[in-house]
Protein backbone atom coordinates (compact mmCIF):
# COMPACT_ATOMS: atom_id res chain seq x y z
CA UNK A 1 0.00 0.00 0.00
CA UNK A 2 2.77 2.36 0.81
CA UNK A 3 4.74 1.81 -2.61
CA UNK A 4 2.57 1.28 -4.99
CA UNK A 5 -0.50 4.13 -3.34
CA UNK A 6 -3.08 1.61 -3.47
CA UNK A 7 -5.71 1.27 -1.24
CA UNK A 8 -6.19 -1.40 1.34
CA UNK A 9 -9.21 -3.44 -0.32
CA UNK A 10 -6.74 -3.61 -4.08
CA UNK A 11 -4.47 -5.03 -1.31
CA UNK A 12 -6.73 -7.85 0.09
CA UNK A 13 -7.41 -10.52 -2.87
CA UNK A 14 -3.49 -10.40 -3.63
CA UNK A 15 -2.28 -10.78 -0.22
CA UNK A 16 -5.26 -12.54 1.10
CA UNK A 17 -5.88 -10.55 4.25
CA UNK A 18 -8.79 -8.46 4.53
CA UNK A 19 -9.16 -4.72 4.38
CA UNK A 20 -9.21 -4.06 8.06
CA UNK A 21 -6.50 -6.47 8.62
CA UNK A 22 -4.26 -5.02 6.06
CA UNK A 23 -4.77 -1.22 7.79
CA UNK A 24 -4.15 -2.56 11.23
CA UNK A 25 -0.86 -3.86 9.46
CA UNK A 26 0.26 -0.79 7.90
CA UNK A 27 -0.40 1.06 10.68
CA UNK A 28 1.53 -1.38 13.21
CA UNK A 29 4.59 -0.76 10.70
CA UNK A 30 4.58 2.72 10.85
CA UNK A 31 4.45 3.04 14.89
CA UNK A 32 7.55 0.95 14.36
CA UNK A 33 9.42 2.75 11.79
CA UNK A 34 9.16 6.08 13.92
CA UNK A 35 9.66 4.25 16.90
CA UNK A 36 12.99 2.99 15.77
CA UNK A 37 13.99 5.79 13.96
CA UNK A 38 12.11 8.82 15.20
CA UNK A 39 14.69 10.10 17.91
CA UNK A 40 17.77 10.04 14.97
CA UNK A 41 16.25 10.53 11.97
CA UNK A 42 12.68 12.42 12.65
CA UNK A 43 13.28 14.77 14.24
CA UNK A 44 14.27 18.90 13.68
CA UNK A 45 17.79 19.73 13.96
CA UNK A 46 19.30 20.87 16.83
CA UNK A 47 21.70 23.40 18.05
CA UNK A 48 24.46 21.13 17.16
CA UNK A 49 23.12 20.01 13.67
CA UNK A 50 22.90 23.54 12.88
CA UNK A 51 26.41 24.60 14.07
CA UNK A 52 27.86 21.88 12.10
CA UNK A 53 25.81 22.67 9.16
CA UNK A 54 26.77 26.21 8.87
CA UNK A 55 30.60 25.45 9.61
CA UNK A 56 30.11 22.59 6.14
CA UNK A 57 28.51 25.37 3.98
CA UNK A 58 30.78 27.92 5.15
CA UNK A 59 34.11 25.89 4.09
CA UNK A 60 32.23 25.08 0.68
CA UNK A 61 32.04 28.71 0.37
CA UNK A 62 28.07 29.44 1.15
CA UNK A 63 28.20 31.53 4.03
CA UNK A 64 25.17 30.88 6.18
CA UNK A 65 23.75 27.65 4.35
CA UNK A 66 22.04 24.98 5.83
CA UNK A 67 21.39 22.49 3.33
CA UNK A 68 20.07 22.85 -0.98
CA UNK A 69 16.19 23.19 -1.66
CA UNK A 70 14.79 21.51 -4.45
CA UNK A 71 11.39 20.74 -5.71
CA UNK A 72 9.99 18.01 -7.71
CA UNK A 73 6.61 16.93 -9.07
CA UNK A 74 5.76 13.64 -8.95
CA UNK A 75 2.92 11.85 -11.24
CA UNK A 76 -0.18 11.07 -9.56
CA UNK A 77 -1.27 7.89 -11.11
CA UNK A 78 -4.65 7.81 -9.07
CA UNK A 79 -5.37 11.02 -8.67
CA UNK A 80 -9.49 11.16 -7.97
CA UNK A 81 -11.10 12.60 -11.52
CA UNK A 82 -12.71 15.37 -9.18
CA UNK A 83 -9.36 16.86 -8.63
CA UNK A 84 -7.78 17.11 -11.70
CA UNK A 85 -8.09 20.16 -12.46
CA UNK A 86 -6.61 21.27 -8.76
CA UNK A 87 -3.72 19.24 -8.99
CA UNK A 88 -2.54 19.67 -12.84
CA UNK A 89 0.07 21.82 -13.30
CA UNK A 90 2.73 23.07 -16.51
CA UNK A 91 2.72 19.41 -17.86
CA UNK A 92 -1.72 18.53 -17.84
CA UNK A 93 -1.16 16.03 -15.61
CA UNK A 94 -2.39 15.73 -11.97
CA UNK A 95 1.12 16.06 -9.92
CA UNK A 96 1.82 16.62 -5.91
CA UNK A 97 5.25 18.62 -5.51
CA UNK A 98 7.41 17.61 -2.93
CA UNK A 99 9.86 20.34 -1.99
CA UNK A 100 12.82 19.03 0.42
CA UNK A 101 15.59 20.19 2.19
CA UNK A 102 18.68 18.18 2.40
CA UNK A 103 22.41 18.78 4.08
CA UNK A 104 25.59 17.68 2.13
CA UNK A 105 25.06 14.06 3.51
CA UNK A 106 21.92 13.85 1.84
CA UNK A 107 20.34 13.96 5.51
CA UNK A 108 16.86 15.58 4.65
CA UNK A 109 15.81 18.08 7.60
CA UNK A 110 12.72 19.38 5.53
CA UNK A 111 10.47 17.50 4.05
CA UNK A 112 6.66 19.10 2.26
CA UNK A 113 4.09 18.25 -0.30
CA UNK A 114 2.52 21.22 -2.07
CA UNK A 115 -0.97 21.56 -1.55
CA UNK A 116 -3.80 21.95 -3.97
CA UNK A 117 -2.86 24.95 -6.31
CA UNK A 118 0.80 25.06 -5.84
CA UNK A 119 1.31 23.96 -9.33
CA UNK A 120 4.96 25.42 -9.75
CA UNK A 121 7.67 25.79 -7.87
CA UNK A 122 7.46 29.39 -7.04
CA UNK A 123 4.38 28.74 -5.05
CA UNK A 124 5.61 26.37 -2.95
CA UNK A 125 8.44 28.12 -1.93
CA UNK A 126 6.12 31.23 -0.81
Amino acid sequence: MLAYGTSADQVDEYLRIGESTAIVSLKRFVKAVVEIFGDEYLRSPNNDDIARLLTMGEQRGFRGMLGSIDCMHWKWKNCPKAWHGMYSGHIYEPTIILEAVASYNLWIWHAFFGLPGSHNDINVLE
